[in-house]
């Protein structure tokens, strides 16, 4: 498609961006929204801004006395147009990024800050927030206004005029840049896939991994070779099996070289959203943009955070030393030439894996076949958790023939809403893997979510079966939580619906349902040999647990590596972010702050290709994952005590939907996780877990 109208700022009604769809929980009419083309895209955000404003300005000129329903209300009932042209477009321009929708996203994602900061910083609308109260029998109203407050004063509600069109501009810019960050870096992780072109160096790759990496390098218009496209992370999950260190070291250079072209120089881009962020900060009274968001998360204070990654890098550094020293011994034995490199390291661990546990991932990927583990592993846990039924409905498309559509039943058969699955690499895809949504839950609304898990497998040959890794198979279930977080969402006002909470409680469903992945009678039901139907031996899969515990120094270090690069970068001041051009410098000033600075080992992401700080929502807050981890575990400990019968664990169960689950952001996160387990969160199981006790 191509842009010839940007300059449009009318659009016919009834559109399909823009008004509710008669589909089945107005789930988006795609085949309408594809016809309409992106030429409709900027005219009809430009509309919703209109009615969006209109819808404001009647809230602000109403001459009756500020009340709840008046205001608070109405202010939710407000945006619904613009609500759905966002989560239509933004939700393509993720899975779909053409050169088209990266030049509307370039174009609206300034004009998108600019409306949302003129009712932020509305004076009158500010002060009839300020003016009402919560009915004594509306707890949820009662979060949601004070929500409401806190989030426009963090927003300049109350500064002057003058410091307001200070902080306009400076969210402009920022929305520019985080705009272009994200452009860069999927141009450049596009453009920087590594074209094998000896066999040699495929030594390692079992035969449908190798007719995989042909099959892309021909949709990618090669005349041969092997294609290998990279994901988000800097270890590529291909170095766990090459043999060829040449062909290693060739990816891994690929990734960590990412963003930091002339062309593509998201360095430079980072530098100054740093600056930017840490000045904003400033202007709203705070210390440094960290302070700034942590005020609103669930560990409170920058101070809490960096004191549980200071806590457990010590002994995530000397597990992660260990580990390595033991993969450097195997390789020396084996006859590897010279020190094991970093690009080397996954290769020869996953050797140790397979020496000390039988683990051989190229062995289990045949028991993990996506659709089997999607519905008799995924799905079938959260029908035994929750007593939820996913079927799928043909008679309802997604936007790409690989998308499929779900209806998800509740016990009594009542609808909850759907589930869109989106699993597979396309070339013009974001990597990485999410869950979001098309529409959420409200009953103000009377809407059921309607969400999407998104993932980055790379597709099979024609004709052959999709073979998971089980770090896809662990993904699968991750962002799945997430999904059940938006679909058993129960609340009253949208803007507490869902995933609508803290980064660092977002992490705690998703990661809590990773847990089901392994369980030996899940397991023994979908992981069943693609080719003869044999279930997976239980000696492999507790291999494989053993093997995934005996590996946590690497993971733990290099996911707390990438946790503090991003704490640090967001707790400078402005006058010390200015003095920083070195970005490389800063990053290893750091690491060796907390001992992680270690040749063979990097972070998770660096800071030219770290997405989810920079063109991502998880600024100052990529602690969250390990932060979430602690509840999690804490509360799998919880789940499954020891003392707990199959009735009990039900019970259990249901008391996590209704206390976590169904209370979206309308919750006290503390006081809630006090009521579901009885006791305040606990680091014990997961330093148990991580192998770090003793470690705080």
């Amino acid at each position: 498609m191509t842009l010839t109208n940007l300059d449009r700022t009318e659009i016919d009604r009834p559109h399909p961006l823009l008004e509710p769809s008669s589909l089945p929980h107005q789930l988006p009419d795609f085949a309408a929204v594809a016809a309409a083309g992106d030429d409709a895209v900027i005219p009809a955000f430009r509309a919703a801004f209109a009615e969006h404003d209109a819808e404001i300005a009647a809230i602000v000129d109403n001459p009756e006395a500020p009340t709840f329903d008046n205001t608070v209300v109405a202010l939710e009932r407000s945006g619904q147009a613009l609500g759905r042209v966002a989560a239509i477009f933004f939700n393509l321009a993720g899975t779909d990024a053409t050169e088209s929708r990266q030049k509307i996203e370039a174009t609206i994602a300034p004009e998108l800050s600019a409306h949302l900061d003129r009712i932020r910083m509305n004076d009158a609308l500010y002060q009839r927030l300020n003016a009402v109260t919560a009915p004594d029998d509306d707890a949820e109203g009662t979060v949601l206004l004070e929500k409401l407050l806190r989030d426009f004063t963090r927003s300049g509600a109350g500064l002057s005029d003058e410091n307001k069109q200070q902080l306009a501009a400076m969210n402009n810019r920022l929305s520019e840049l985080s705009t272009k960050f994200g452009e860069n870096l999927l141009a450049d992780t596009q453009s920087r896939a590594v074209l094998l072109t000896d066999e040699a160096e495929l030594a390692g790759l079992s035969t449908d991994a190798q007719a995989q990496l042909a099959a892309s390098a021909k949709a990618a218009g090669h005349d041969s070779g092997w294609l290998v496209t990279l994901d988000l992370p800097t270890v590529q999950p291909i170095l766990l099996q090459l043999e060829n260190s040449a062909a290693r070291k060739k990816i891994w250079e690929a990734s960590i070289g990412r963003g930091q072209s002339d062309d593509r120089d998201n360095e430079a881009i980072a530098l100054e959203m740093v600056r930017l962020r840490a000045q904003r900060a400033e202007l709203l009274g705070y210390k440094n943009h960290a302070d700034w968001t942590l005020v609103t998360q669930v560990a409170g204070s920058a101070a809490a955070a960096q004191q549980l990654m200071d806590d457990l890098a010590p002994a995530a550094a000397a597990n992660a030393a260990g580990e390595w020293k033991e993969a450097a011994d195997l390789a020396a034995v084996r006859g590897h030439d010279g020190e094991v490199a970093a690009w080397d390291w996954p290769y020869w661990a996953e050797q140790l894996r397979k020496e000390r546990y039988s683990v051989d991932t190229a062995a289990i990927r045949p028991y993990l076949e996506l659709n089997r583990v999607l519905h008799d592993g995924v799905f079938h846990a959260a029908h035994e958790a929750f007593g939820i039924t996913i079927t799928e409905r043909d008679d309802l498309n997604g936007y790409a023939d690989d998308v499929h559509v779900y209806e998800v039943t509740d016990a009594d058969g009542s609808s909850i809403g759907l589930l869109l699955t989106d699993y597979f690499a396309r070339p013009v895809k974001r990597g990485g893997a999410w869950m979001s949504s098309f529409v959420d839950q409200s009953k103000l609304l009377g809407t059921q979510a309607v969400v999407i898990n998104v993932l980055g497998i790379a597709p099979p040959a024609a004709d052959e079966p999709t073979l998971l890794t089980p770090d896809e198979v662990r993904t699968l279930f991750h962002e799945f939580g997430h999904g059940l977080h938006g679909l058993l969402s129960n609340v009253t006002y949208p803007t507490l619906s869902g995933t609508s909470v803290p980064r660092d409680f977002v992490e705690f469903p998703s990661q809590l349902n990773e847990n089901y992945a392994w369980q030996p009678e899940l397991v023994r039901r979908y992981a069943r040999h693609v080719d003869t139907g044999e279930a997976m031996p239980e000696e492999l899969r507790a291999a494989l647990v053993r093997a995934e515990a005996a590996g946590q120094g690497f993971a733990t270090s290099e996911q707390l590596a990438a946790s503090l690069i991003d704490m640090a970068w967001h707790s400078l001041s402005s006058a010390e972010a200015a003095e920083i051009t070195d970005v490389a410098e800063f990053e290893t000033q750091v690491l060796q702050r907390s001992g992680l600075n270690m040749p063979f080992l990097a972070p998770r992401y660096r800071t030219a290709y770290f997405n989810h700080i920079f063109a991502g929502g998880y600024s100052a807050g990529y602690y969250s994952y390990m932060w979430a981890e602690a509840m999690d575990a804490d509360t799998w400990s919880w789940l499954h005590d020891g003392q707990v019968t199959v009735e009990k664990l039900t019970e259990r169960t249901q008391k996590y939907r209704d206390l976590v689950l169904s209370k979206g952001g309308s919750i006290d996160y503390t006081d809630a996780y006090r009521a579901l387990t009885g006791h305040d969160v606990s680091l014990d199981a997961l330093l148990q877990r991580r192998g770090l006790v003793g470690a705080v």
